[in-house]
């Protein structure tokens, strides 16, 4: 038997400006990491999002950490993080030698809780700690409350890093999500809205700071004719081959999360009447880029558990995957300091990623609706 095509999560998508733009780099012999490429795909990124300064780099996990590196973030210091997210907004936070100290999510957003925050503040400050900078994540492309969170960020002297590697596309109250605080992050991973097969960009409000992070990025290589280095640096600038990809994804941006906006609409349409399955809230502040559709399901409402629809997709070769677990539950981070209220803990129980790449058809659409709706039916 023939077996069936496989419908993943969030593949690439190529819109075939991509290709042209390689070319071009190859006939230039601009394949090395550096060249025309790179600069003009921060110019890009910079008068699409409004963005004041960009850095491309090699991922969205280094720009974190060169952020955390330039704002003086260091061992011994303590940084406040979302919980409910991938370990790579963590783990940068443990390569500078700094704590992660976790806060947990409210419900309207799913993203950080700003009056857990402030308790989290209140409470290390008690302990005789001040934490030095805080790293909220734009979840599922969702922006985090950030008028609350920034202003409890200034009141204490915290730096802000917003990772918005998942919410290329998405606005808090009409910015870019990324753009608002004096850090962000973008990542284009081949999972992102758009992707460059691997690579990410770093944003700072102050050029002085975005041109120190470009230094470190380039291995702290010191403006002489021989090799000196007087810091340590990190090879992690982005090449101008992927930056080409880059570009030519960003060309269809608006096109992406236009897509991303129709596929959440289609489930939502067609799934929200199923007793029991709920759909990830968005608050009045965020207008969404839509990057994955996430539900919850109730058990005891609908008859049937999240992993049950997760083994149907995968029995008709469907890859969907459960929330993001817990950073405060995951073994490497267990140990660590924690506020926490149960939501993203709940959150992970309960809900899951239904498949939203901008390449599926309707037909492929409803063939995933078709098969959760069978679960509901047993």
């Amino acid at each position: 038997m023939k077996e069936k095509k496989r419908i993943y999560l969030s593949p690439p998508h190529m819109s075939g400006h991509e290709l042209q733009l390689v070319k071009e780099a190859f006939a230039s012999n601009w394949i090395a990491p550096v060249g025309p490429d790179i600069d003009a795909f921060e110019k890009e990124i910079c008068g699409y999002t409004g963005a004041k300064h960009a850095v491309a780099l090699s991922c969205g996990t280094a720009a974190i950490h060169l952020a955390l590196i330039v704002s003086g973030v260091s061992r011994g210091d303590e940084v406040l993080c979302s919980t409910f997210t991938f370990a790579g907004s963590a783990f940068p936070v443990t390569y500078v030698g700094a704590t992660p100290v976790f806060i947990d999510s409210e419900e309207k957003s799913w993203n950080m809780d700003p009056g857990l925050l402030e308790e989290a503040i209140k409470d290390r400050k008690k302990k005789g700690k001040r934490p030095k900078a805080c790293i909220v994540v734009h979840l599922y492309g969702t922006a985090a409350n950030l008028d609350a969170i920034m202003e409890i960020c200034s009141k204490y002297d915290i730096v802000l890093i917003e990772d918005a590697a998942e919410s290329m596309g998405a606005r808090y109250r009409g910015k870019h999500t990324g753009t608002v605080a004096q850090w962000g992050v973008f990542s284009f991973n081949g999972n992102k809205i758009i992707t460059t097969s691997g690579g990410g960009m770093l944003i700072g409000l102050d050029k002085e700071q975005v041109e120190q992070a470009r230094f470190l990025s380039t291995q702290a290589r010191d403006p002489q004719v021989h090799y000196e280095h007087s810091r340590i640096g990190y090879n992690y600038r982005m090449s101008n081959i992927v930056a080409a990809i880059g570009r030519g994804q960003l060309k269809v941006l608006d096109e992406r999360v236009k897509r991303k906006k129709e596929i959440f609409d289609l489930y939502k349409k067609t799934l929200a009447d199923i007793q029991g399955i709920s759909f990830m809230p968005e608050p009045e502040f965020s207008s969404s880029n839509y990057w994955l559709t996430c539900i919850t399901v109730d058990p005891d409402a609908a008859g049937f558990s999240r992993e049950d629809i997760r083994l149907a997709l995968e029995k008709e070769n469907i890859e969907s995957r459960p929330l993001w677990k817990p950073m405060h539950l995951q073994p490497v981070y267990n140990k660590h300091l924690a506020y926490t209220n149960g939501i993203s803990e709940r959150l992970f129980e309960t809900g899951m990623c239904l498949p939203s790449g901008t390449g599926l058809s309707d037909q492929d659409l409803n063939v995933i609706i078709d098969c959760i709706t069978k679960v509901n039916s047993i």
